[in-house]
């Protein structure tokens, strides 16, 4: 019923109930009450206690937030996830909870609700890593009177930068008005649908319905002008034949190529830190490079300049201070993929090895081992490998910073210091590559420093992962079952979410492909 997002009712089924007659006669088979009452807090508590064993020696955590209203029943959620480094250096995630949060949506209310969920597992603030929020005051005030680390998610804010940009010239916001009359005449004709389908099928082109953007969402803007510039000779034989609300020019068809040419970097971003294996250490060389790209010129750029440069200008804006974070700049020296190579500032990358030195110095007054600690061994320099042809701009652009960056000694005296150093000297990672696999292969090598990764690699930059238990909740609570309880809710897709702890053969394809 979980993993399935089947009702609890499914049990009094006709059509269920005479299946397992056939497929067992002899077999009686419980009532829906049983399944509401017994079955499923035992196991929520089964699951939950396993839960709770795994989560008792972690000693850092990275979690995500936020609230999510529903539109069929008076009924707001908060959700609370979870995830870290095991000692075999593999990212645990977990859904801790989809707990009912009713009534006014205060700062104040929402740090006793986290407060509580903390208290509930047993978690200590101090294991506290990182808590990513959306940008909204509330949340970042609750998070700040609470006394722990927050950040804003990474897509929230370039949500917010992209919509400044669109918005920046008065042609691209025409543009996009016009286009979304054309689309939504077929939206509400299905003569005018019909016609387009007949027109596609004469031209031999692929039979393809036009893409409404939502104007809260940029990237569904992108899509709407990718759909209409893959039909658009399609539409200039449907406009020559047949009536249209709106006409597009010859000049609004160039501006939409450009227009969707400067967003489709944004688009690539958002997909990659959207990824379930996306970390705080990905922030600052994908903004390094995003700002790169927007201050390229190029002779195809008239028409968009003033979308570009009020881009950047946004961009600069939001993400001034990334790399005066810890939670971002410490956690890209230790991803092996990007180490020192991606800081646009010298006293900023100085600042954060300071700073990573005394993660690193830390780690080894916590060693609970009385004997010496052997140096760690200078390895012999890699040789260079020809990095791959990157897919897109972005990736090049990444690929370009990386090369161009050369690697500078100086005189160390510490053991952080040393193995720092060492560290930072090797060659990069293969940046498709995954970086916990670096560190199960070489954290002997790198004790203390492996344990800092473990701290600062477990945190993630989106809070994609509270977004997509929503998606979860809405398949369980739709418009036959709008009358569940929050907290029948929340049983059910505690179990939907985390039931591949105790039983990986039964992980839904929905979870599977949370995970690419």
């Amino acid at each position: 019923m979980a993993l399935d997002d089947q009702p609890l009712s499914v049990v009094a089924n006709v059509g269920f109930r005479r299946l397992m007659e056939i497929l067992e006669p002899r077999y009686v088979l419980p009532s829906r009450h049983y399944f509401t009452e017994k079955a499923l807090p035992a196991a929520h508590k089964k699951l939950r206690d396993h839960l709770q064993d795994k989560l008792a020696d972690v000693p850092s955590i990275g979690f995500t937030t936020d609230i999510w209203s529903s539109s069929l029943c008076p009924m707001s959620l908060l959700s609370f996830t979870a995830q870290w480094i095991d000692p075999s250096f593999n990212l645990q995630r977990v859904t801790l909870h989809t707990q009912d949060f009713r009534g006014s949506h205060t700062a104040e209310r929402i740090k006793e609700a986290i407060q509580g969920m903390l208290d509930s597992w047993g978690i200590d603030k101090s294991r506290v890593h990182v808590i990513v929020r959306d940008n909204a005051r509330n949340m970042k005030k609750a998070m700040d009177d609470m006394g722990v680390q927050s950040v804003g998610c990474l897509t929230h804010t370039l949500q917010l930068a992209v919509h400044e940009g669109l918005l920046s010239q008065r042609s691209v916001v025409d543009t996009l008005a016009t286009a979304r009359k054309i689309i939504g005449h077929f939206k509400h004709s299905p003569l005018a649908y019909s016609r387009l389908e007949d027109i596609q099928r004469e031209l031999k082109m692929d039979v393809k319905r036009l893409q409404q953007d939502v104007q809260v969402r940029w990237n569904s803007s992108l899509y709407m002008l990718q759909s209409l510039l893959e039909q658009k000779h399609a539409l200039l034989v449907y406009g020559g034949s047949y009536n249209l609300p709106a006409t597009l020019t010859t000049a609004q068809w160039t501006l939409m190529e450009k227009t969707a040419e400067v967003l489709v970097p944004f688009e690539q971003l958002t997909r990659d830190v959207s990824m379930a294996t996306a970390s705080a250490a990905d922030v600052i060389p994908a903004i390094t490079a995003l700002r790169r790209l927007l201050s390229q010129e190029k002779t195809t750029d008239q028409g968009v300049k003033t979308m570009k440069s009020t881009l950047l200008a946004a961009v600069e804006t939001r993400f001034a201070g990334i790399e005066e974070e810890p939670l971002y700049s410490i956690a890209t020296l230790v991803d092996p993929r990007y180490k020192d190579r991606y800081f646009t500032e010298s006293d900023n990358l100085s600042i954060a090895k300071d700073k990573l030195i005394q993660e690193v110095a830390k780690m080894e007054q916590r060693a609970a081992t009385a004997s010496e600690e052997p140096e760690a061994a200078v390895a012999e320099p890699t040789s260079k490998k020809k990095r791959q042809e990157a897919s897109s701009s972005l990736g090049s652009i990444l690929d370009e910073i990386l090369e161009e960056n050369q690697l500078e000694s100086r005189s160390v005296s510490t053991s952080a210091e040393v193995q720092v150093q060492t560290y930072l000297l090797e060659q990069t990672s293969n940046r498709k590559s995954n970086p916990l696999q670096y560190w199960k292969q070489n954290g002997s090598r790198f004790p203390p420093l492996a344990d800092v990764a473990t701290k600062f690699l477990c945190a993630p930059c989106t809070s994609v992962d509270s977004e997509r238990l929503f998606s979860a909740v809405s398949n369980v609570l739709d418009e036959k079952r709008n009358r569940l309880s929050a907290d029948h809710v929340e049983k059910l897709i505690f179990l939907r979410k985390n039931l591949h702890l105790i039983l990986p053969e039964y992980v839904s394809e929905s979870e599977s492909g949370d995970e690419e």
